[in-house]
């Protein structure tokens, strides 16, 4: 009965979003792409003020993983405009990338807040093809609220361990499908269509810690957490890290 329910609701859902999905087979949609760094760049700092205790307890740590010479390279997929460089740790480098070149504009303001660290580059491209970047030639990954909205999450991840030299590190912090007794569950399914669009391309239902923990790294770190006064619909999350 809860199933038929969802279902019935989420297809209101996709009516409704029909003109927003025109938008986007016209071509129009892209002007919210332009818009959508700007709605990303103010709401991270909202986000960041709530999840500071938990980024600050994922990312302590990170200086484990420098290399022998004592440098740390990390790069960061879907860095968006910066909001995780606060937590890196004095004299990284980063490489930044994103598949929205709208982002680079508030990505500079990050940098000039954050002087501790040192920038390599910032590249556009999607997680699932960063070519540009050798075999094994980063530390670091880092991933947070990314893999929502990405095409192939399972190519994302091999392309992690492509870079990432032996026995680098791939730190992630994801919101995910809620358990299905609660309501929230009902929300991320039936809302999904609209969240998709107002999220550009973020998914509410997707199952990242099965991909994760399939993606064939030889050590993980892994903890369902639920996000302290966020939104209902993006509220589970996971987060951790895993070792090439």
């Amino acid at each position: 009965m809860r199933s038929c329910l969802i279902k019935s609701c989420r297809f209101i859902c996709l009516i409704l979003t029909l003109p927003l999905h025109l938008m986007e087979i016209t071509g129009l949609y892209g002007m919210y792409k332009r818009l959508f760094p700007l709605l990303a760049y103010n709401i991270t700092f909202s986000y960041n003020d709530k999840m500071h205790k938990t980024k600050r307890d994922l990312f302590r740590n990170l200086g484990t993983f420098a290399n022998t010479d004592g440098t740390l390279r990390l790069l960061e997929i879907g860095c968006g405009s910066g909001a995780n460089f606060r937590f890196y740790p004095y004299g990284c480098t980063v490489i930044c990338t994103d598949p929205n070149p709208h982002f680079e504009k508030y990505l500079r303001m990050s940098m000039e807040a954050n002087k501790h660290l040192t920038y390599e580059t910032f590249m556009v491209v999607s997680g699932e093809d960063m070519e540009k970047v050798e075999d094994g030639s980063v530390d670091v990954v880092v991933c947070t609220l990314v893999l929502c909205s990405v095409r192939n999450v399972q190519e994302v991840l091999q392309e992690v361990r492509r870079i990432l030299r032996p026995g680098g590190a791939f730190y992630f912090l994801e919101h995910v499908e809620s358990d299905p007794s609660s309501r929230t569950f009902f929300f991320q399914h039936v809302f999904e269509p609209l969240w998709y669009y107002l999220g550009d391309g973020c998914m509410t239902t997707k199952k990242t810690w099965r991909d994760i923990e399939a993606a064939g790294f030889s050590e993980l770190h892994l903890k369902h957490i639920e996000a302290p006064k966020v939104s209902r619909m993006i509220r589970p999350h996971i987060m951790g890290y895993s070792i090439k």
